[in-house]
């Protein structure tokens, strides 16, 4: 590589910026592409625990980040009248200095990070990618081109560095059999400072509601048979999403008029991405396009963070970008394969596919409510199904 290497990141929400806050001080001269024509606003609350949060706090930003920290206190399931039927509070399975945030406020701290420091290329993104010997030559949709050390995809689920250059979506995605939806809706919604929750059996609808932000997120999750054959049109979106909440009781009615009427209204289905190799010559992957846990991992962002931080150490202290990437997922991938095996249980949580299933979980929920010294010691040695909580994270890239 160059003495000053030129890298490309494709990707402006959590794990580029943040890999690209690391290689600018490691030397290298990071260019951050992203196809929206700015950050993107809107999603649900995400988590930045253990090491996330030491690596924001070296990043200057931890101070930012807890003035922007969410105020979710409960998580309550509701019956079709909107009487409550179960809950807890969210501090069950918090640990001393985790923080939750909105996903667009932790896109805007990471880019305020860096962009003194990085070029960002806006409503652009990547359109071919060709390996040449020592250079990685990239043309983009805006018609220009440019010539990079190293190539890197931190742009979601759906990358398009992954599909180009590494390994095609339809090897790398393994859907859930779950489909999910997320929206900005009025505060009118839900119950201030709590996520509230309606199921049926396969289905779930809610609200997110922190009392620090002036809007609510709306979120809906079902289970079903589509895997890849899931629209990509807006109209076709909204209509399957209206199709599984038909007849739907509660506020969802007024929920998915309100949601579906957003322009930020997002609906996809929930997968993972697991893949033999996060690299391919010099073109690497980080974050949701390497690894991507899914929602009911509740550890996306954390993920994005921690490994953003580790590829660029590794490349700083590695010779040569082969070694680097070789270490970088020998290293990280324990770490990824654990927090990806959590989604079951997370998912049955969320979504109990009969009534014996929602009855159970409103069951498991009353031993999360204890006195303080058996609370203790269930946190320490919670059951299965309860080492996650999925309820409050949708991010989306």
């Amino acid at each position: 590589m160059s003495t000053s290497p030129r890298i490309l990141i494709s990707g402006a929400s959590i794990a580029g910026p943040t890999l690209a806050y690391w290689l600018a001080r490691q030397g290298f001269r990071p260019t951050v592409a992203e196809q929206a024509p700015a950050l993107r606003a809107g999603g649900n609350g995400v988590d930045l625990r253990g090491a996330a949060v030491g690596i924001a706090e070296s990043m200057g930003v931890l101070p930012a980040l807890r003035d922007l920290a969410t105020d979710i206190r409960a998580l309550t399931f509701v019956d079709a009248e909107g009487r409550r039927v179960a809950g807890m509070p969210t501090s069950t399975f918090d640990e001393p200095g985790d923080i939750e945030v909105m996903r667009g406020d932790l896109a805007r701290v990471l880019y305020d990070a860096t962009a003194h420091d990085v070029d960002y290329r806006f409503g652009d993104t990547v359109d071919t990618i060709t390996q040449d010997g020592d250079v990685v030559q990239v043309s983009f949709a805006g018609g220009t081109g440019a010539e990079f050390d190293l190539v890197f995809g931190a742009d979601g689920l759906h990358s398009r560095v992954r599909n180009l250059a590494v390994l095609s979506e339809a090897e790398a995605a393994h859907p859930l059999g779950i489909g999910f939806a997320t929206a900005t809706v009025d505060v009118s919604f839900g119950a201030r400072r709590e996520v509230t929750l309606h199921n049926t059996p396969g289905r779930v609808a809610g609200v997110y509601r922190s009392g620090d932000h002036r809007d609510a997120q709306a979120f809906f999750a079902f289970r079903t048979a589509r895997e890849f054959d899931f629209p990509r049109d807006r109209p076709s979106q909204i209509e399957l999403l209206r199709e599984q909440f038909a007849g739907a009781a509660w506020e969802i009615p007024a929920l998915l008029d309100a949601a579906t009427a957003d322009p930020t209204f997002y609906l996809d289905a929930m997968t993972q991405i697991r893949m033999p190799n996060w690299s391919r010559g010099r073109v690497g992957l980080v974050g949701d396009a390497a690894y991507c846990p899914t929602a009911f991992s509740g550890s996306g962002a954390a993920l994005a963070i921690e490994g953003a931080h580790r590829l660029a150490t590794t490349l700083a202290e590695s010779y040569g970008h082969a070694a680097a990437f070789a270490r970088y997922e020998h290293d990280f991938r324990p770490i990824v394969r654990a927090r990806q095996r959590s989604v079951g249980p997370g998912s049955a949580m969320l979504v109990p596919a009969t009534n014996t299933g929602i009855w159970l979980r409103n069951q498991l929920t009353r031993l999360m409510v204890l006195p303080p010294l058996a609370a203790r010691v269930f946190r320490a040695n919670p059951p299965a199904a309860a080492r996650v909580d999925p309820l409050r994270r949708v991010t989306r890239r």
